[in-house]
């Protein structure tokens, strides 16, 4: 009697497949653009990681950066779109500003953030900046492609883990953070610090003090 083989093909086998581990796969779906712009790259995979890894610490920052106060990305502000009267008011005579004809139409957005990719709105607490025209409550428009401020220009800096608003100036061959307010302190930028521009600021929105 002929005993048919038991076929030993198929079926699970102990050791087989991919190694366990933390990794996991994921699906998604891409519109073209950016399926388009992924598939420009050769290590896909890789530039993915890129990308999740920049976003992460871009959130890491702005978490951190919200202790000056509430931050908004200009990406997320919707476009408005308001009348713009291009002339000289000055304190003489009226000037009729009822004329539609003598309005224009701009885009709010992109007069105050050239650079919207890059920019943040930060609502200020504190005052040592009040002198250069920042109050407590204002929003400060910060354009982060900018990390290079002149002596002159505001800007957003992170000290060993604190965000500060300050200006960036040399004095007698040292670094200084110096505000504008005389009650508040130069502080000294030692070799020791973990130091770094934020952005620089591009516009004050302040409201009347009356």
């Amino acid at each position: 009697m002929n005993e048919e083989k038991k076929d030993k093909r198929g079926g699970r086998r102990e050791g087989a497949g991919r190694p366990k581990g933390n990794n996991k796969l994921y699906a998604f779906r891409a519109d073209k653009d950016v399926a388009d712009f992924i598939d420009a790259h050769d290590n896909k995979t890789e530039f993915i990681r890129d990308c999740i890894l920049q976003a992460q610490q871009t959130a890491a920052d702005e978490t951190k950066i919200n202790s000056l106060g509430e931050v908004i990305s200009a990406n997320r502000v919707k476009p408005l779109s308001v009348p713009f009267f291009d002339v000289k008011i000055v304190a003489g005579f009226p000037i009729p500003l009822n004329n539609d004809e003598m309005a224009q139409d701009i885009e709010l957005l992109k007069m105050l953030c050239p650079n919207p990719n890059s920019s943040y709105l930060i609502r200020v607490t504190g005052n040592s900046m009040i002198d250069a025209g920042v109050n407590d409550g204002d929003i400060l428009i910060v354009d982060k492609s900018n990390r290079q401020p002149t002596e002159k220009q505001i800007a957003v800096c992170e000290l060993n883990g604190e965000y500060t608003v300050k200006r960036v100036k040399e004095i007698a061959g040292k670094r200084w953070l110096v505000p504008a307010n005389p009650e508040y302190p130069n502080i000294k930028l030692n070799e020791d610090d973990s130091f770094s521009v934020w952005g620089v600021v591009t516009y004050i929105i302040s409201k009347p003090k009356y």
